[in-house]
């Protein structure tokens, strides 16, 4: 990793930002029986996963209905093909976003004008490296850091490189939410429903 204080921050769009702002928590919506909680849930933005093609569509309609950010995690919805034709669907069916390991996949959604998520599992220095290559490479609109726990033993270049970035995997309590948020994240995403109400306030408050 070569001078990594001379990479740039990547700016947040502000439909991100303004989602985030009271309710700093990205909601992991898996499987088909989530999503009625998710809609009835503060939080604005959510992640498909688990959810088979076929169930799609409707899931993708009503929560857009309900003015949901909507990302599906295309390496995780059985009978949804990880390929460019993949990304052309999300698109006709109304989802704002894909989440996807896979550079060719961010770089096809970035070209249709979605929002684009590049999820990375940090589990070594060597994979951190390849991992700011990677991002550094794709310039998606967001990162998903995992798991959470090890963001603070990232040096702070690297985070400021990852930024904008969500911190998932084990955040299980409003703690690893605020916990997440001092580490530099604009937001922690879990698969608890109990959190996907959790705003700013509410954690000051120590909710």
């Amino acid at each position: 990793m070569s001078e990594p204080s001379t990479h740039p921050r990547r700016p947040l769009k502000p439909l991100i930002t303004a989602a985030f702002a009271d309710v700093p928590v990205c909601a992991s919506v898996v499987g088909v029986a989530r999503v009625k909680e998710f809609a009835a849930a503060a939080s604005s933005v959510g992640v498909l996963a688990s959810i088979p093609v076929g169930e799609l569509p409707r899931a993708v309609r009503v929560l857009v209905q309900l003015k949901k950010i909507v990302f599906v995690n295309i390496d995780a919805c059985p009978g949804l093909a990880q390929d460019r034709g993949a990304i052309d669907f999300l698109t006709g069916i109304g989802a704002q976003g894909v989440v996807s390991t896979r550079a060719a996949l961010i770089d096809r959604a970035r070209g249709l004008d979605m929002l684009a998520m590049q999820k990375v599992f940090v589990t070594d220095r060597s994979n951190l490296n390849r991992s700011l290559e990677g991002v550094a490479r794709s310039s998606p609109d967001l990162v998903e850091v995992m798991p959470a726990p090890i963001i603070p033993w990232m040096p702070e270049d690297a985070r400021r490189m990852l930024s904008p970035f969500i911190a998932a995997g084990f955040v299980t309590d409003g703690a690893g939410v605020a916990h997440s948020l001092a580490m530099g994240a604009v937001a922690a995403a879990t698969s608890d429903p109990a959190l996907w109400s959790l705003t700013r306030d509410g954690l000051r408050a120590g909710k």
